[in-house]
């Protein structure tokens, strides 16, 4: 049975990629932080498989801040595979929080890394770490590719920019079975309501509802390049399971405004978010990135990986979901 650690578990990509695992006959192990309150939600529905009479889930505590417990946790499991998906994720908030999200977005994958190494398990283990199409930022090329330079635009695009360079060295210092997958936006029912893909969708469900009347946004003409978590989390396996380490861009090879993903999900609900939608300049970036599309050619020719959930699809997907909760909220 192979082993599994995962850093994020708890959020949208680890719960998914925890899902995938399992359903693949893993014994999954993932890392979650000691808070005053349980944030278990996404992995819920996966408790059977740690309380079963032979469970192949097991959460363990521990921090990308702390060092010496990925030491002791990955010298105790021994794992396979290791996917490094933990992170402060929100780009508008890294401007607010940048030693925060450089301390565990770039140096806690540094720290995880020096974890293999220290722990002895680095010519057994296979190492995924999740890189994201915001190091493109500023672009420098359309679409963007594994070869497009990088230009990062954000304290959240900075941290990951170090961490997916810092993989790139440890595979060649150190042999490593390191890969980084380049993901593009990536979305789902179980993305973190303060990003703008389920803000929108929550809005649009819950005006559909009457549980609110309006939503505020920020800059409504970035275009981004969207496609469905769950398919994405299998590419991360696909990475892992090649005869060499690569890295990878994982997209849609299509470009979408945020506009655009409004009249996805306000249509699929009979309304017109234009009645509902007011501007709050809180919500702009420093800096910003103005346009994402990535080709995903690489990937479709060495691991066979292609999206199946394109925007429109995914915006409906999503709605749908957030509608049937706002509707049981409605009733209560």
């Amino acid at each position: 049975m192979n082993k599994a650690l995962i850093t994020g578990i708890t959020g949208q990509d680890g719960s998914y990629l925890a899902e995938f695992l399992l359903s693949k006959g893993y014994e999954v192990h993932g890392i979650v932080r000691r808070s005053s309150s349980i944030n278990r939600a996404r992995i819920d529905h996966l408790r059977p498989y740690e309380t079963g009479v032979t469970p192949r889930l097991f959460l363990h505590y521990g921090d990308l801040a702390d060092s010496v417990s990925l030491v002791k946790l990955l010298y105790e499991l021994q794992p396979d595979e290791i996917y490094n998906l933990a992170a402060q994720s929100h780009v508008r908030v890294s401007f607010d929080i940048p030693e925060y999200t450089a301390d565990i977005t770039g140096v806690g994958a540094a720290r995880i890394l020096e974890a293999v190494i220290e722990s002895g398990i680095a010519k057994k283990v296979r190492f995924y770490q999740a890189s994201s199409s915001e190091m493109f930022g500023k672009v420098q090329a359309i679409p963007q590719t594994e070869q497009t330079p990088f230009y990062p635009r954000s304290p959240y695009a900075c941290a990951k920019l170090f961490a997916h360079w810092l993989t790139v060295n440890y595979r060649e210092s150190y042999k490593l079975f390191a890969c980084s997958g380049i993901l593009f936006n990536h979305e789902s029912p179980r993305r973190g309501e303060s990003f703008v893909t389920r803000k929108i969708s929550i809005a649009a469900a819950r005006i559909k509802a009457g549980l609110q009347k309006e939503v505020s946004l920020g800059n409504l003409d970035s275009q981004r390049d969207w496609g469905y978590s769950k398919e994405y989390v299998e590419g991360m396996w696909m990475m892992l399971q090649q005869d060499e380490p690569d890295d990878y861009v994982l997209a849609t090879n299509e470009t979408h405004t945020i506009r655009a993903f409004l009249d996805a999900t306000f249509e699929h609900v009979g309304l017109d978010w234009k009645q509902h939608v007011k501007f709050d300049e809180r919500f702009l970036r420093p800096a910003e990135v103005d346009l994402l599309i990535g080709d995903y050619a690489k990937a479709k020719a060495r691991l066979g990986w292609e999206p199946k959930t394109r925007m429109k699809a995914l915006a409906q997907l999503m709605v749908d979901s957030d509608l049937a909760q706002a509707r049981k909220d409605a009733n209560r």
